[in-house]
């Protein structure tokens, strides 16, 4: 077949019968040129019509819907509530997060999970769970992770060695905490049944933080600015941090522009300081765009 395809030779490179070349020509639906009474098909115009025409019928890909999911953080929940981007926070843990952000059921996932391994944070995992969706990850911020205590810390907590004489709060399994906690422990040479742990498994920071303002607990893994928050004691262990990771279509949308507008105004840099723990100078760096 050369440049230019007749009906015969159309009809057999889109394996079709000739009678529906004719019928596709006489509605107008397939490109052709008409030369000395003949039909003639070009090549390129044909390999094009059926790029355009397969395009046509692959369904869209469905928007998901407009929450936040992942990893509690306190400065991100107030964000949400004053940027007026119709976002909800729907916090649930990192990994739970990133399985909701690759099942189309949240825009935007927040995560703070340690590769105990390389000490990178949040970037492996989301190579390796997320890197065939195109997505990106933004800097939100660091964050200073501790022990919140009781005001005053009557127990004398001071170190991740303490906690076996103390009761301890602890997060679900999916938290980006419970995975620093568990890395902490074995750094001191201490599993989590050397520990006296009470209640269910908190759901956000803030819940863990109550356990202990309501004296259900001694002690919890969560960020500092919770345990500001609440008035509570805070010792300091490690300093993580929390990116935004979604698809790359996500980014440049309203939703996610309008929350990062917020964050470049005085009044986000006044409430990061009155929070504290963040360090929030590398805010929306783009850390990951894959793949």
């Amino acid at each position: 077949m050369g440049d230019m395809m007749t009906t015969r030779e159309v009809a057999e490179y889109l394996r079709i019968k000739e009678r529906k070349v004719y019928d596709l020509v006489k509605a107008r639906r397939i490109p052709c040129t008409r030369v000395t009474g003949k039909w003639l098909f070009p090549r390129l115009l044909i390999d094009a019509w059926v790029s355009q025409s397969a395009a046509a019928v692959t369904p869209p890909t469905p928007t998901p819907p407009a929450v936040v999911a992942g990893s509690h953080d306190p400065l991100l929940e107030w964000c949400l509530n004053q940027a007026g981007a119709g976002l909800a926070m729907l916090p649930g843990g990192s990994l739970h997060g990133i399985e909701r952000l690759a099942s189309g059921d949240a825009a935007i996932c927040a995560l703070h999970v340690l590769d105990t391994e390389t000490g990178e944070y949040n970037l492996p995992v989301v190579r390796q769970s997320l890197g065939a969706l195109g997505v990106v990850a933004v800097e939100w911020a660091w964050r200073d992770q501790g022990l919140v205590v009781a005001a005053g810390n009557p127990k004398g907590i001071t170190a991740i060695t303490d906690l076996p004489a103390v009761r301890v709060a602890t997060r679900q399994a999916e938290a980006g905490s419970h995975i620093l906690f568990e890395h902490l422990l074995s750094e001191a040479d201490l599993t989590a049944s050397d520990l006296d742990v009470v209640g269910e498994p908190a759901r956000s920071e803030t819940e863990l933080a109550m356990m202990v303002l309501e004296g259900k607990a001694d002690a919890g893994l969560a960020v500092a600015a919770v345990a500001r928050q609440l008035k509570l004691g805070f010792v300091p262990l490690h300093r993580e941090r929390c990116d935004l990771v979604m698809r790359r279509r996500d980014y440049f949308e309203s939703p996610f522009q309008t929350l990062l507008a917020l964050t470049r105004t005085a009044a986000f840099t006044a409430h990061a300081a009155d929070l504290g723990g963040y360090d929030i100078s590398g805010l929306g760096t783009v850390l990951y765009n894959g793949p």
